[in-house]
């Protein structure tokens, strides 16, 4: 159970299995038998985290970034910092994981619409791959905001080329224009496209299952999962394709650097 000085909550909580829980407790829903797979494997953190970094379509580059962060900002230092939308994932005992479901790393269960958090409490926030998920992203940003310090920072990664991909939900994607508009009360210090590669590599992948399952879900996830495979390396081309100047046209996502004014 990591050290947490419950005077930054605002809301009454419980305390269960080295967890503060703020809602009920619910097992995350599952929809199709591809979800079902990654919901096994997330269960195993460090093997889900092996997989999306080496063999999902998408490069890592947030997931670099945010390590990034921590190690030059965050660790080993006197801050608050949450992993907003954790999942499974965990960065370290500097961070604080909340999420919705009870996942074994995770720490504070809670909706993230209604973050029980005081009004700037909060230094820093890491949110990757989430806000595509909640079908009130304003709000959920809205949140980000009052509970960050004046001068509190946040690191978010959202897709924009990105074909569905339900956990259990999903509900939108964001172009550049977009994102400087969803974080139009922060400061942002930097916004930048990851993964022109990637944007497309997930597409064809789709596209090949699609087109070779002959309309047979079975099949289309099989073959979805071989084509994943056989042509993952090919997103590392996105080393040096992710810095030309257009690549935000079919970005895979974006990351933002974003302070609280």
């Amino acid at each position: 159970m990591k050290n947490i000085n419950s005077e930054i909550f605002k809301d009454e909580y419980q305390v269960k299995d080295g967890k503060y829980i703020f809602i009920p407790v619910q097992e995350e829903v599952v929809t199709d038998f591809l979800d079902k797979i990654k919901y096994k494997i997330k269960k195993f953190n460090k093997i889900y985290s092996a997989l999306i970094e080496i063999i999902s379509p998408v490069y890592p580059q947030p997931f670099f970034d945010a390590k990034r962060l921590i190690r030059n900002e965050i660790k080993g230092k006197n801050v608050v910092a949450l992993n907003l939308g954790s999942g499974n994932s965990d960065f370290g005992d500097d961070l604080l994981n909340v999420d919705l479901l009870p996942y074994e790393n995770v720490d504070v269960i809670c909706d993230i619409e209604k973050i029980p958090f005081k009004d700037n409490s909060v230094d820093y926030i890491v949110n990757i791959a989430v806000l595509e998920h909640v079908p009130n992203p304003q709000k959920v940003i809205s949140e980000i905001h009052r509970i960050l310090k004046p001068g509190g920072k946040i690191y978010c990664f959202i897709p924009f080329m990105q074909p569905f991909h339900a956990s259990p939900y999903d509900f939108q994607r964001f172009t550049y224009e977009g994102m400087k508009h969803q974080f139009k009360d922060f400061e942002i210090l930097k916004l930048k496209p990851v993964g022109p590669t990637s944007g497309m590599l997930w597409v064809v992948q789709e596209w090949f299952a699609l087109v070779f399952s002959f309309g047979i879900k079975p099949l289309h996830t099989f073959l979805y999962l071989l084509f994943m495979i056989l042509t993952f390396p090919i997103k590392f081309l996105d080393v040096i394709l992710q810095y030309y100047p257009m690549s935000k046209n079919m970005a895979s996502g974006f990351s933002i650097w974003a302070e609280k004014k």
